[in-house]
């Protein structure tokens, strides 16, 4: 009986009881997610979107609540079994810490301008790409979504940098490492936390390649303590809306344009034409016949575990995307694991992997005639056929008889998406490892080896059938390429932290390193053409190689580099930092190939001063101010040598010998574009940072441009590479956050408004500007500029016309009437007394972001929006959608061109009499037709999410959502359906800096809508 009584009174000291509460902040609104965890076991919850939770746990056992950006709190289970907790924000953090380059600082201490985003501020933005997550989140990043082809298209500039030939993406860095490329393949779920460096003193301890910025990323670790299992899925369809789509003739009104064109000509009107009617309801759509709905999935899996010595995680993503165009499938594998192990209490080890695999087939749809179907299509006449007469096959090509005005052959562009195979798959491996010593209290040792390998395979194979250029009949000649590169980079660095504290007053750390990187690539190129057979695309198939397009080549490049960094502050109040790295990089000429980038920068914190403190309303403020030299060596790898074409060959009597000849100068102190930068800020919270506000004021100069100047024909050459000139760059950036309102129903806003300007101060000696597509850079200007005339509608009538500066011999009544800006009375194209001027900017006055978050109960709902006011877009199109001579289809604004005195029409488009000599000036003779305003605001998502109380054991947390992606474009653009894109005329870029902002009708960006579910195990 007595063993019974000890036995009862031993199990019931263990009994687990239910305990239940409501978690809150100290401003008495319920917090969502905190993380509800029985110290030291695996077992914890979190709090559902009311703010409560439920946990199993015993009597005596430790309750621990975390939330980021509160203070942990720790509770023992007593008999009570409701316990309400407050949480309060954490003083001494300031909300978070700030991941900065090499380390990371509390927010409070930072002296730089670095802005952070959470994982978890974007995590319910179900997308394929960090980038579209980003748009409308940050001040002083500009994130355009140029195309919508998947998994691509995403530009990222940081407070409008520019170069005239160096590159002007930011550097990425993810977990310590430098990366080769960009983050646009990289898998979303894997992200933790990003930082944002913007002036030269966040980023000079990159050196040479941090004057475009840098972006910090961190991956998921094993934080939370025991194990966490997190499963979210997503599926949606996509769809090209209406809203924006170019306005094209119909084949009624194409016939009818083509019959009125020979009417006003005074000539017969081709039997095809002469009854338009016979075309009603039999309209050939061929940009509509590319577009189709399409799905998109998404699942992720992770895993975290923070044990006693071992924190790890694993993040597993599958994602599959089918685009909006015919035949374009985008398929990412990825898996990231990264672990740490403390050996000892002084020797910590880790580990990360991260391999990759993408798979990619997007038909050729962007570019000129040349390339882009989706371009031709826009182009295609619409009373030709896309099936035959039975509905089902496809034609192979149209064309009508010469007489109607048809001088192109017309493929099938359907055929074309279908019947191009253009695949690239790309495996990609990133790895590190590193050990950490910690041999006395406050220095900590740390090496770390990281590894980059990409492989990449490309397969183009054009069969005979079909093609992607106008004019090209079918039959064609079958063509292959086969591309495939490997790229393997590594780095080692070295670093030294040393930290200390004297007398809680005076506080320092000291940085200390050494690194080396390497990279090389290795690519081979084979194009082969003229099969027998389409089905046998293999390289001993085909007839011919050709030797003009098969190549191999190897790319290697070197950077040797020392860094430190000190950081001061006194009581936390008054703050110092000042960095230092010297690079020494094998892209810069013998004679210059070291480079230093110094920076230091200051804060006060002024909220911490007593006449500060007497003013209860303001929670937080401090000023910043930054200086440093930064720079961009992104010039290539073999620029300052003497290079040579080994392909040249020699004819000597009856025999061809190979021989090789010197293609460029060498430039012994060819070095890196070097950016001069000065930051103010300030920093300011209120009403206990329920507001808070950030503001920067920078300007920079960027001098030592790479370009290649134009040098004596004596010389041998016409060009030689060099450093030469200077751009200024300035701006404001300003961002707030604010808790709108508190209690049971929360709603948040983050909003930004970015200024940035540029003038070119400099170019070389003797050239004050330079050309690009479409664009001038010229000195006391912004850079790149649209250039062109100024149209001022057309020559109404004959007075009109006598009375007006024209083309000599070549303007008629009713042509396109140019200003004469020379006062010369004559309308010139180029040379002595060109009357052509900068007629736009392609870049814009300020571009703005919002985002707002509610939540009410179980219920949330989040709204993101992105804008940009004042940029300007080349639309390109017109150039042959508006060509008078009716060669091909056109845009629905031509049915209101000028006919006659009595019939004028709008003045945008002039007469089809006179032919190419008349209509040709409009068309070839760029103009501010051509320019349309870009600004726009895009309601980029909008979510709504409930998440499930935990009514079993099975899962913590559950929520479901609703999401609507690229909702609506509010824009008065109307050259296409997106005023964000920028493009180059083969479809294989952006245009470069010379050349932004040209409208190609590039892939469209579609609207997602989505439904999704996250899990917590």
């Amino acid at each position: 009986m007595g063993g019974t009584f000890l036995l009862m009174l031993f199990c019931s000291s263990f009994a687990f009881s239910q305990i239940k509460g409501t978690v809150t902040g100290s401003d008495g609104g319920t917090l969502v997610g905190v993380n509800v965890s029985v110290k030291g076991t695996n077992k914890g919850t979190q709090t559902g979107g009311d703010g409560t939770y439920r946990i199993d746990a015993a009597k005596g056992s430790v309750l621990v609540y975390s939330f980021v950006g509160f203070a942990a709190k720790e509770i023992t289970v007593g008999d009570q079994t409701q316990i309400d907790v407050t949480l309060e924000l954490d003083d001494k953090l300031l909300g978070e810490v700030v991941v900065v380059g090499y380390g990371s600082q509390l927010k409070k201490n930072v002296t730089g301008a670095v802005q952070n985003i959470g994982a978890k501020e974007i995590k319910d933005i179900p997308v394929s790409q960090i980038g579209q997550k980003l748009q409308g989140q940050l001040a002083g990043v500009q994130i355009n979504q140029t195309t919508g082809k998947p998994g691509q298209g995403m530009s990222i500039r940081i407070r409008g940098q520019l170069s005239v030939s160096a590159g002007s993406d930011p550097l990425y860095v993810i977990d310590g490492f430098p990366i080769t490329g960009d983050i646009g393949a990289m898998n979303p779920d894997e992200i933790e936390d990003i930082s944002i460096l913007k002036d030269a003193s966040s980023t000079s301890l990159y050196g040479s390649r941090a004057a475009n910025g840098v972006v910090l990323i961190t991956t998921k670790k094993g934080k939370s303590a025991g194990t966490n299992v997190t499963f979210s899925t997503f599926a949606g369809i996509q769809n090209v809306p209406m809203r924006g789509r170019i306005k094209m003739l119909n084949a009624e009104e194409f016939a009818q344009f083509k019959k009125e064109s020979y009417e006003d000509a005074g000539q017969a009107v081709p039997v095809e034409f002469q009854n338009p009617s016979q075309y009603r309801d039999k309209n050939n759509d061929w940009y509509d016949a590319l577009i189709r709905d399409a799905p998109v999935q998404s699942y992720n899996l992770t895993v975290t575990s923070n044990k006693e010595k071992v924190r790890t995680s694993f993040v597993g993503g599958v994602f599959n995307q089918e685009g909006v165009v015919l035949n374009n499938t985008y398929k990412r594998y990825s898996l990231r694991m990264n672990s740490e192990y403390d050996v000892s209490d002084k020797v910590t080890l880790g580990f990360n992997i991260a391999p990759q695999y993408v798979f990619d087939n997007t038909p050729r749809t962007d570019g000129d005639r040349g390339t882009g179907i989706l371009f031709n299509a826009l182009h295609t006449w619409p009373v030709m056929p896309i099936y035959e007469a039975d509905g089902k096959t496809l034609t192979l090509f149209n064309r009508f008889p010469p007489s109607t005005g048809n001088i192109f052959a017309y493929p099938n562009w359907v055929r074309a998406a279908e019947e191009l195979v253009n695949e690239t798959s790309t495996t990609n491996l990133i790895t590190n490892a590193y050990i950490q010593y910690r041999p006395i209290k406050d220095l900590v040792l740390k090496s770390t080896f990281n590894i980059e390998l990409l492989r990449s395979k490309f397969f183009f194979f054009n069969p005979s059938t079909a093609t992607s250029a106008i004019n090209v009949p079918i039959p064609t000649t079958a063509v292959s390429i086969r591309q495939n590169f490997e790229n393997l980079t590594w780095l080692n660095e070295n670093l030294a932290t040393y930290s200390k504290t004297i007398n809680d007053d005076h506080n320092f750390e000291l940085l200390a390193g050494f690194s080396q990187q390497r990279f090389q690539q290795e690519g081979t190129r084979i194009q082969a053409d003229t099969y027998a057979d389409d089905r046998l695309p293999t390289i001993q198939g085909a007839i011919n190689i050709n030797r003009g397009g098969t190549s191999s080549q190897v790319q290697e490049w070197a950077l040797t580099s020392v860094l430190s960094r000190l950081t001061y502050n006194y009581k936390g109040k008054y703050l110092l930092t000042a960095a230092v790295r010297r690079d020494g990089s094998s892209r810069f000429g013998s004679d210059n190939r070291w480079g230093t980038f110094p920076s230091v920068s200051a804060g006060w914190v002024l909220s911490d001063e007593a006449f500060l403190k007497s003013i209860p309303k303001i929670s937080f403020a401090k000023l910043r101010a930054s200086y440093g030299v930064i720079g961009n060596n992104n010039i290539g790898n073999y620029t300052p040598y003497a290079l040579i074409n080994n392909t040249v060959n020699a004819v000597f009597g009856n025999n061809v010998a190979p021989g090789a000849v010197v293609t460029s100068l060498a430039n012994s102190r060819l070095g890196w574009e070097t950016t001069k930068q000065l930051d103010l800020g300030l920093d300011l919270g209120l009403f206990n940072d329920r507001i808070t506000f950030v503001y920067d004021y920078y300007t920079k100069r960027t001098t030592n441009l790479l370009y290649s100047v134009q040098i004596a024909q004596e010389a041998g050459f016409t060009n030689f590479n060099d450093n030469i000139g200077e751009i200024k760059f300035w701006g404001h950036e300003f961002a707030l956050n604010t808790r709108n309102t508190t209690g049971k129903f929360k709603w948040s806003t983050n909003a930004n408004i970015s200024i940035n300007r540029n003038k070119v101060i400099a170019l070389a000696d003797g050239i004050d500007r330079v050309y690009g597509t479409f664009h001038i850079t010229k000195v006391g200007y912004p850079f790149g500029q649209f250039y062109g005339h100024i149209a001022q509608g057309v020559y109404k009538n004959a007075e009109d016309l006598k009375n007006s500066p024209q083309v000599p011999g070549r303007s008629v009544v009713g042509s396109i009437k140019l200003t004469d800006q020379n006062g010369d009375g004559i309308i010139t194209n180029g040379g002595d007394f060109d009357d052509r001027v900068i007629m736009g900017n392609p870049f814009p006055k300020f571009t703005y972001g919002i985002v707002n978050n509610f939540s009410y109960g179980n219920w949330d709902a989040s709204i993101v929006g992105s804008g940009s006011q004042g940029n300007q877009l080349l639309v390109r199109h017109i150039y042959s959608t508006a060509n008078l001579d009716g060669v091909f289809n056109l845009v629905e604004g031509v049915k209101y061109r000028f006919r006659s005195e009595a019939n004028p029409g709008k003045g945008m488009y002039g007469t089809t009499v006179g032919g190419g000599n008349v209509t040709g000036i409009e068309r070839d003779w760029m103009n501010s037709r051509f320019i349309a305003d870009a600004s726009f605001f895009t309601i980029k998502n909008v979510t709504i999410g409930y998440t499930i109380p935990r009514a079993n054991k099975v899962f913590r947390s559950a929520r479901i959502y609703g999401s609507i992606q690229q909702l609506y474009v509010f824009t008065k653009y109307w050259g296409g359906p997106n005023p964000e894109t920028s493009a180059q005329g083969d479809g294989n870029g952006n245009g470069g800096n010379l050349s932004q902002g040209i409208d190609f009708s590039n892939y469209p960006v579609p609207r997602t809508f989505t439904l999704g579910i996250n899990l917590n195990f």
